[in-house]
């Protein structure tokens, strides 16, 4: 089946826009604001979000990257194909707000691995989450703060972002 685009590179420009006007909206102080992106894809993501919260409100908000693979209840921790990737949370920010960016939400599974990984690091005041789409088929109770698409999908789908 060929690939289908849900998204342009300006939808998608648009949507972390939308998003970012949300963020300010819930979370009036930005200093105390914290977007932290999993790894692989919601890196990039969150450095996104970030540029766009400093293009209105002159004030960048910091930005980590976290590496959740040896939480994950999916994977095998003994594979050598297990590929760890470098965990890079800001320095003390116990008692922040962090907002958790991914690009695609599905079972849940990855945001609750997400999830144990930061809080064995860190105590945030709160955890937000954001996607850019959501796919829907959760198996775990989470449910997104902040989402650019609503995507309802198969199964057997898979949808990436490029």
């Amino acid at each position: 089946m060929p690939d289908k685009i849900v998204m342009t590179a300006e939808d998608i420009r648009r949507t972390l826009a939308r998003i970012a006007h949300e963020i300010i909206e819930r979370n009036k102080v930005i200093d105390d604001l914290v977007l932290v992106g999993l790894h692989t894809r919601g890196v990039p993501l969150a450095r996104r979000l970030a540029e766009s919260i400093e293009r209105y409100e002159k004030t960048r908000p910091l930005v980590g990257a976290l590496d959740f693979s040896l939480y994950r209840d999916d994977l095998d921790s003994n594979d050598a194909r297990t590929a760890i990737k470098q965990t890079d949370i800001p320095s003390d920010i116990n008692g922040r707000s962090v907002v958790l960016v991914d690009d695609v939400l599905y079972t849940g599974r990855s945001i609750r691995a997400a999830m144990d990984a930061l809080i064995d690091l860190v105590r945030p005041r709160s955890i937000q989450l954001a996607v850019l789409i959501d796919r829907g088929h959760r198996e775990m109770p989470i449910r997104p703060d902040y989402v650019g698409k609503n995507i309802p999908s198969a199964r057997h789908e898979d949808i990436q972002v490029r």
